[in-house]
């Protein structure tokens, strides 16, 4: 038997009242709306999670006044259709004071992007994301690419894409373009992968 299910929309105020539900049903369960898509975001391992502590480091010490915030949820797209989930997001320290789960990109410089090992990684996290995060103006999409021991800079959004992308191997020096700032020398990476 066959069931036929009708072709429905999921819009945003659907997608955030889902998503609020499956955090209280299932702490390991977070789910994302990219590109029109629903998606469901892997728990962090502890790769993961070290990674995330370094880097909070560097940019505590180049700017206490900014903080990497972990697993703000933040509306991106254009028009601020989609809800992502970034691993880390760069902002001034006040940027999400009274906003909710879902907060305005306003403010944000940077946002951070961890691979996991799962099959939709390479979609979402070096297709969707970038295109997603320019559309939004974010100013910098990093993504640490533990598949390739590659890091990847994004910067200079024009709204619908990055248009510079500098690729460096673990263990060498790249720039985190201004707004951020910052010198990021990429050899510790080496150790917190598989």
């Amino acid at each position: 038997m066959v069931s036929v299910v009708e072709d429905r929309v999921l819009t945003q105020d659907v997608f955030e009242d889902l998503a609020r539900h499956a955090i209280r049903a299932e702490e390991a369960l977070r789910l994302e709306f990219v590109n029109g898509k629903l998606g469901v975001k892997a728990v962090p391992d502890g790769d993961r999670g070290r990674i995330i502590a370094w880097l909070t480091q560097i940019c505590m010490q180049s700017d206490p006044n900014r903080w990497l915030f972990g697993e703000q949820g933040l509306r991106i797209e254009s028009y601020r259709r989609g809800n992502a989930r970034p691993d880390a997001t760069l902002a001034p320290i006040d940027t999400f004071v009274g906003q909710g789960e879902w907060a305005s990109a306003d403010g944000v410089l940077m946002v951070v992007e961890v691979t996991s090992y799962d099959e939709d990684t390479d979609r979402r996290d070096r297709v969707e994301k970038p295109r997603a995060y320019a559309e939004t103006g974010i100013p910098v999409y990093l993504l640490i690419d533990r598949d390739t021991c590659e890091v990847k800079v994004h910067s200079q959004p024009d709204g619908v894409r990055y248009e510079q992308v500098v690729t460096v191997p673990y263990g060498k020096t790249v720039t985190l373009h201004d707004p951020v700032g910052i010198e990021l020398d990429t050899e510790p990476l080496k150790s917190w992968v598989r």
